[in-house]
């Protein structure tokens, strides 16, 4: 199911996106006012709001869209992203676009009543949902609800002992600023762990995962969240989404350390992870 690299060479990617990435980070360079929204460039300032009309659409069925899409892998998947956190009680825990809240649910029983976990995510709705998702569950002691900017935290410098991202850094319009923020609130000695979507390491999955993805995703979202148009964004951020080696990169270019990542079910997703020293 992963493969982990410290210093291997890029993964592949299917032909389409990767001419369409090259033309739009062209046009992105002649006018540095624009980004993508999914395969679309819109405005900077519009991403944000554009995104959150997503989110708020979707919040309500999240979870139960998840399990769908990902036949329940991104269970696994984020399973092992805790598994590789290090995190001991007492500890305090950012999970950053947070959203429904699976991550903070485990982080919470790990770090015990000494320890702290922020869920923090920027859409209101997602923090709704998964307030009262933990909530029901009974997790409520240790555990705090932030509505937050991943690209400016209001939290103090040097705070966390880890900071999570799960499939939420695609979604942010300056990924660098948002690395950048996660790295100033992390204590020194700390870790960043980003879950995400990531690109595929063979052709053949990529066009497997192509197919899956424009023709049997939104088509999901319609009968299942009455959305098609969400979740063929979600499909096209997936692929403007920087590939391992570039995401590494820019981790290594805001200060973290010994980064490296480890690609999960062939690539689809990789788990990175970075330190501050």
């Amino acid at each position: 199911m992963q493969s982990t690299k410290e210093t291997s060479a890029p993964s592949t990617s299917q032909e389409h996106g990767d001419n369409l990435l090259d033309h739009l980070n062209s046009e992105a360079e002649s006018n540095s006012e624009q980004t993508h929204f999914g395969f679309k460039q819109v405005a900077k300032e519009q991403k944000e709001a554009m995104v959150a009309d997503v989110f708020h659409s979707v919040a309500a069925k999240y979870d139960v869209m998840n399990d769908l899409m990902s036949f329940g892998i991104h269970r696994i998947w984020k399973r092992y992203a805790i598994d590789c956190s290090g995190i001991r009680p007492g500890q305090k825990v950012l999970d950053l676009a947070g959203g429904t809240g699976d991550l903070a649910a485990k982080f919470s029983r790990i770090v015990g009543e000494t320890g702290q976990v922020t869920l923090a995510d920027i859409n209101h709705s997602m923090l709704m949902v998964g307030k009262e998702k933990l909530t029901n569950l009974g997790i409520m002691s240790n555990l705090n609800y932030v509505q937050a900017n991943a690209e400016a935290l209001p939290f103090p410098d040097n705070h966390f002992d880890l900071v999570t991202m799960a499939f939420g850094l695609r979604n942010v319009t300056e990924k660098a600023n948002a690395l950048a923020s996660i790295f100033r609130v992390l204590k020194p000695g700390g870790r960043l762990l980003v879950l995400e979507f990531s690109k595929p390491s063979s052709e053949l999955l990529s066009k497997i995962y192509d197919t899956y993805s424009f023709h049997l995703l939104p088509k999901m979202g319609k009968l299942v969240a009455n959305d098609a148009e969400s979740y063929q964004y979600l499909a096209e951020s997936i692929r403007m989404h920087p590939d391992q080696e570039t995401l590494e990169s820019m981790m290594k270019e805001v200060g973290f350390e010994q980064t490296s990542y480890t690609n999960l079910t062939g690539g689809i997703v990789a788990l990175h992870r970075g330190f501050k020293f």
